[in-house]
């Protein structure tokens, strides 16, 4: 009998055909160790929901590939992981996240052992919104725009109604989406803490990835000037208004108000899963006809029927102040600076700044 036919190699056409498989599996993990590019050399980001990820693609360009943990449609809030999402987690080149904004996220990335993450709230400062001992937004204390003495009439006219909200509903059980301190995760919001978060996420994927560290340093560079741009848009377009205060579904909107000097009013707490007490009601009640309250706010990823009820009682308008979690089919744009401006028209048009 023949002898097998042997391949230059040495090895047999089985064992040749066996050990090409496994070459191209490793290289369809870029590094062949962590898989942290892709097979054309991209950079793999992981990134927890759309506000990191619209920062990560933008400062990414050509050179990285990214992935979102929560998909168009989901509620942030309530995104729940599989085991197999968690241990991808651990091939990603770069993770990109927000902590206490996700719990799932939050947990599963320590699960993972992921060695390469970068976490958003490390590059700017956090604030508390909406708190049980603040049950409405003044603005924030110390910012030039502050209203002190519009806070300090609300705070004496309606702390006996507070009280008594604080009672009925155990100061807004949702509170345990915001920080360990109760501080408001919402920082994309303003335009200034997100240019900030922009700049050490540049840095952190020109880290990640030094061969195109020049091209992500630029990036995060004309991203942060857009974003400085947008905040001198808000500035500007929100002046000479017949009323600072503002009443929406939940308390995303803190960092705007702190911005520009505007009293966010909101019917439930930081958590949109929250429920507001009878008392909360009556007091966005009072609140409105004694502030000139024009419109209350609703949102695209979470149910209007509160914002509707409260409007319907106050014979008020109803329109959508997007807090940009996600980006779906019915969002007043397709990406964070087309609704940030339709934000700035909504905020407008309900301040009677235009």
């Amino acid at each position: 009998m023949r002898a097998s036919r042997r391949s230059i190699s040495g090895l047999t056409p089985a064992a040749a055909a066996a050990l090409s498989a496994a070459v191209l599996t490793l290289s369809a993990c870029g590094d062949g160790d962590t898989g942290t590019t892709t097979e054309d050399g991209k950079l793999r980001v992981t990134t927890s929901f759309y506000p990191m990820q619209f920062l990560a693609e933008e400062i990414g360009g050509r050179h990285a590939e990214v992935d979102t943990l929560t998909k168009p449609g989901t509620e942030p809030h309530d995104l729940e992981l599989s085991p197999r999402q968690t241990g991808d987690l651990a091939d990603a080149g770069l993770i990109v996240y927000l902590k206490d904004m996700q719990p799932a996220v939050d947990e599963a990335i320590e699960q993972s052992g992921a060695e390469h993450v970068v976490e958003a709230s490390e590059f700017t400062t956090l604030e508390k919104h909406g708190t049980e001992e603040d049950g409405h937004d003044h603005g924030h204390e110390g910012d030039e725009h502050a209203e002190d003495e519009h806070a300090d009439e609300h705070a004496d006219e309606h702390a006996e109604d507070e009280h008594a909200e604080e009672e009925a509903d155990g100061g807004h059980e949702g509170h345990d989406h915001g920080g360990e301190d109760g501080a408001d995760p919402h920082i994309w919001l303003d335009p200034v803490r997100y240019a900030e978060v922009a700049e050490g996420v540049g840095k952190a994927m020109a880290k990640a990835d030094p061969d195109h560290a020049a091209a992500y340093k630029k990036n995060a560079a004309e991203l942060a000037d857009r974003l400085h741009k947008l905040d001198a848009a808000f500035a500007a377009g929100l002046e000479n208004r017949r009323t600072d205060t503002f009443i929406t579904t939940h308390a995303a909107f803190g960092y705007i108000a702190d911005r520009y000097g505007l009293v966010q009013e909101s019917i439930k707490g930081i958590s949109p899963e929250s429920e507001p007490s009878a008392a909360r009601m009556q007091q966005l009640q009072d609140i409105a006809e004694d502030d000139g309250v024009t419109t209350v706010f609703f949102e695209t990823l979470v149910s209007d029927k509160t914002a509707r009820t409260l409007a319907g009682d106050l014979g008020l308008e109803t329109d959508v102040l997007d807090p940009i979690e996600g980006v779906t089919d019915k969002s007043k744009g397709d990406d964070y600076f087309e609704i940030m401006d339709a934000n700035l028209a909504a905020l407008q048009k309900a301040l009677g700044a235009q």
